[in-house]
């Protein structure tokens, strides 16, 4: 008796393998399987072969007419399904040159100044205030910290090696002279908890690019494992495996909003205002565009350009003419009222 034929694979199987053989990160593979299955929910479950157009055009249209939705989750969407009708249908069709693609508005970042970064790190404590004072003293992603491995802090040197940052580039930024107490700290503690899976006999950290296959024990090694181990074991999403994984981001994120709003200060501030900072604080010290952009791992010059737009002096370091005017600052008959309290009807 012959075998039945296998079933072949789901849809978003095949989704799911074409975006892992091209490296996309996990964050584009879970944004990419979101806006297929949005897609086929929106057209009643239709196969995605039996549309085209048309269907994807009524799609985007909603999105942006009764979703609302931004010009980049706007473009984020299209990549999904444009990369679903080339990679894996292996359809070229007319439509996909003619189907626009939403201009994304270019805006000046929030940025911090130096007397408001004093004010929040000095609320922040333990690992989250040595990874945002990491944030801001080098020019960090979150997760380029997060990621970070013990190799690839050198106190030495004064230096820190960033590994497959954006674009999967490499680059190397400043280790701040202040933060090498504590960072050396932080190492000590790390080692005590990768002493402590090699006694337990766990499995090691995972490790980048299939580097596991070519020297299986790698994982294992104190030279691989994390600056900002967890304090438990999780699932790897792409292999299931039970290991240590790095710290969650949403921590630091939670004790950085805790600290701005105990600091009194009514911007929208993330992890990523204090890279902002950084850059921009450079720039005010006069530290040259290109240095800056090496430091960013910026590929172009023109995106480190943007933050020459928010020196203190605006534009690009322009003086106000109304600045060099006499007594420009005092408006005749301006006085400021004590604001008066809004009382609910009795």
């Amino acid at each position: 008796m012959l075998p039945a034929d296998p079933k072949p694979p789901r849809l978003l199987d095949q989704l799911r393998a074409q975006i892992r053989c091209a490296h996309y990160s996990l964050s584009t593979e879970k944004s990419y399987r979101h806006w297929v299955r949005a897609f086929i929910h929106f057209h009643a479950m239709r196969h995605p072969r039996e549309m085209g157009g048309a269907e994807v055009a009524a799609f985007l249209t909603h999105l942006a007419s009764v979703q609302r939705a931004s010009e980049s989750t706007h473009r984020q969407a299209l990549s999904a399904l444009l990369f679903l009708y080339r990679k894996v249908l292996g359809q070229e069709l007319p439509w996909m040159e003619t189907i626009g693609r939403p201009r994304v508005p270019v805006r000046v970042p929030t940025v911090l100044s130096r007397p408001e970064v004093e004010r929040v790190l000095a609320r922040m404590a333990g690992v989250e205030g040595l990874i945002a004072r990491l944030l801001y003293g080098t020019g960090m992603r979150k997760m380029e910290c997060m990621r970070l491995r013990v190799k690839d802090v050198d106190f030495d040197r004064g230096l820190i090696v960033v590994r497959q940052g954006k674009g999967k580039k490499d680059r190397v930024v400043m280790l701040p002279a202040s933060l090498q107490s504590a960072l050396r700290e932080q190492v000590v503690r790390a080692h005590a908890v990768w002493a402590a899976d090699r006694a337990a006999l766990c499995p090691g950290v995972a490790l980048p690019e299939g580097l596991d296959r070519k020297y299986p024990r790698a994982g294992e090694s104190w030279a691989w494992f994390w600056v900002f181990p967890s304090g438990h074991d999780s699932t790897d999403p792409r292999s299931g495996e039970q290991r240590r994984h790095h710290l969650f981001e949403q921590g630091v994120q939670r004790a950085l909003k805790r600290a701005v709003a105990s600091a009194g200060i009514a911007k929208p501030v993330g992890a990523h205002t204090l890279r902002h900072s950084f850059a921009t604080h450079l720039l005010e010290r006069g530290q040259d565009i290109r240095t800056i952009q090496e430091l960013l791992g910026h590929s172009h010059v023109d995106t480190t350009m943007v933050y020459t737009h928010v020196l203190n002096r605006g534009g690009r370091g322009v003086l106000s003419p109304l600045d060099e005017l006499p007594a420009s600052g005092r408006i005749p008959g301006w006085r400021v009222e004590e604001p008066t309290a809004c009382y609910a009807p009795t």
